[in-house]
């Protein structure tokens, strides 16, 4: 194991390990980042849900809406490869590459533009002929995709729309990698408030002459506004540094980590990755109308604790880009233990709540208009099954972000992956003729959970010298202890009437048991926190002369 440097060896600032000091400057950066990102991130959460609710409201869960969510399979496809991951995965790295050249004066041009020059005009070109491709191929694609569809001819229309995002998202999804690298994050975390404005406003102003096609166009004017609201910060950071003299870039200080070699692995993650959607809505288009609306309403809401958690990582999968670019992998490994645990503690929380409350929350949200109580117990019914995948959703986003940080490719998340779609499909295909969308739900948790666990063996033996024993021990802590409180949850909101008193009552009572049941069993990234909560709530409560303050450190104080 590597032996941790001292803080003042680094040239990039202050130990971005989480042992360091809160106080430390970094420290108190990635604190309000996460602040800033946690609360544009909920925004744009709660646009979705509100995105959602005027789609159900206005369409219900039936052949149309079917139809639409084959075409938006496209976005959601290519949000991942070209926003979230893929794109993220290959250029944060890149980016902080050349910013680490940059402030050693590695190269006579600023390593920084030589990146953009060499690789956005080239991604431009690929991204317009792919969206080409995809708009006239939109009747293949859907014949692909959902054979057994009720109305292919309104899919083909929404596909055709949707596709346009192929472009938008790539262009986004480079602004946001070049932003995150220079450390920026709000505009990154704004652009699915913007992209959910866009898609309800058109649903509401449209919905009466084109019908579903509406969300379509929504969605693809959506993807353009998210490039557009990161534009003016881009260009603020690669236009506000000193020009350097114009001289010959050095060849051997030009880009290479966007290479085949690296492309490949990373692409083929991320394909395998939302291909279980694709997998779903392929068994799903077989099923009774609504099937896929169904499933998507309940994946919708059961992955928003999976969305926050790894907001964490977003923030600080810079840190570990950089960290490992210096060459301290003892400070990328503390910094990657520490999120870990701190993902599972947000989605184990919330894959409790979905298992305790799914029906209020499904009713609240939903259940009006065109979408009717038989809507609701489906859709709440299959929720709870996705919830039992969550942590292993959770666990993949993050655990996948060292190894594409480190110098060389590796092709080992791909096969990861690629292990569990097949356990996906294949218990899928078993499952969906007997159990239906209940089925699929539980064939996409079995998957995913064993990707997950190779990732996370992988991980601790080929990049970071993760204590792989230790880790697993904590999870299994905290999967215990988000086990107690949805059964107390649960116990809590059944007696409650109507859904928003036994939702609300619910969730009380499952923050109380999850602190309680947390410090019981020293389930990590809680006992700490409610035990040191306890500590002052007893020192305030304590009875005697209050001690005069002071702002010396405690330990002077002899």
């Amino acid at each position: 194991m590597t032996t941790a440097r001292p803080h003042a060896a680094e040239p990039s600032g202050p130990d971005p390990a989480p042992a360091a000091p809160s106080g430390s400057p970094l420290g108190r950066f990635l604190a309000r980042a996460a602040a800033l990102t946690a609360l544009l991130t909920a925004a744009g959460a709660l646009l979705g849900l509100v995105r959602d609710q005027t789609i159900a409201h206005l369409f219900g869960a039936g052949s149309g809406t079917d139809a639409f969510l084959v075409a938006w399979t496209l976005p959601e496809m290519a949000a991942t490869l070209l926003i979230e991951d893929a794109m993220a995965l290959l250029l944060v790295p890149a980016f902080s590459l050349a910013l680490s050249r940059r402030a050693a004066a590695e190269a006579p041009t600023d390593p920084v533009r030589d990146l953009v020059a060499a690789t956005l005009p080239r991604l431009l070109l690929v991204l317009g002929a792919a969206t080409t491709l995809l708009v006239l191929a939109a009747p293949l694609l859907v014949s692909t995709l959902a054979p057994g569809l009720d109305e292919p001819g309104l899919a083909v229309d929404c596909t055709r729309l949707t596709a346009l995002t192929v472009l938008a998202f790539g262009v986004a999804g480079y602004f946001s990698a070049a932003l995150r690298a220079h450390r920026s994050f709000a505009p990154p975390a704004a652009i699915y408030a913007a992209y959910n404005l866009a898609i309800i406003a058109t649903v509401i102003l449209c919905h009466t002459v084109l019908g579903v096609r509406a969300a379509a166009l929504g969605v693809a004017l959506g993807g353009g506004l998210m490039a557009l609201v990161q534009l003016p910060f881009v260009l603020r950071h690669l236009t506000a540094r000193r020009r350097r003299a114009r001289r010959p870039a050095d060849p051997a200080a030009r880009p290479t980590l966007l290479g085949a070699a690296l492309l490949a692995p990373v692409i083929l993650f991320c394909v395998g990755r939302q291909s279980q959607v694709l997998i779903e809505r392929y068994l799903a288009s077989s099923l009774p109308a609504g099937a896929i609306s169904h499933l998507n309403y309940a994946q919708k809401v059961a992955q928003m604790p999976m969305v926050l958690s790894l907001m964490i990582c977003t923030v600080t999968f810079p840190v570990v880009a950089r960290a490992m670019a210096d060459g301290a992998a003892e400070q990328a490994r503390r910094r990657v233990e520490r999120d870990l645990h701190l993902a599972a503690v947000v989605v184990l929380l919330g894959a409790a709540y979905v298992l305790a409350c799914a029906p209020q929350i499904i009713q609240l949200l939903f259940q009006r208009g065109a979408f009717g109580p038989e809507d609701t117990a489906a859709t709440a019914s299959v929720m709870r099954v996705y919830a039992a995948g969550l942590l292993g959703h959770s666990l993949v986003g993050a655990l996948v972000r060292p190894f594409f940080s480190a110098a060389r490719p590796t092709w080992y998340p791909a096969l990861a992956m690629a292990a569990g779609m097949a356990v996906t499909v294949a218990a899928g295909a078993w499952t969906a003729p007997h159990f239906g969308i209940h089925g699929i739900a539980a064939a996409n948790a079995a998957g995913i959970t064993l990707t997950a666990a190779l990732l996370l063996y992988g991980l601790g033996s080929r990049v970071i010298p993760l204590d792989v024993r230790r880790m697993v021990s904590g999870l299994v802590r905290l999967l215990a202890t988000a086990a107690v409180a949805a059964l107390a949850a649960w116990s809590v909101a059944r007696l409650c009437p109507g859904p928003l008193t036994a939702a609300s009552a619910g969730g009380a009572a499952l923050l109380a048991a999850f602190a309680g049941a947390g410090l019981l069993l020293r389930a990590p990234e809680v006992a700490g926190p409610v035990a040191a909560g306890l500590r002052r709530a007893a020192r305030k409560a304590a009875p005697g002369p209050v001690a005069p303050t002071t702002t010396r450190p405690p330990e002077t104080d002899r």
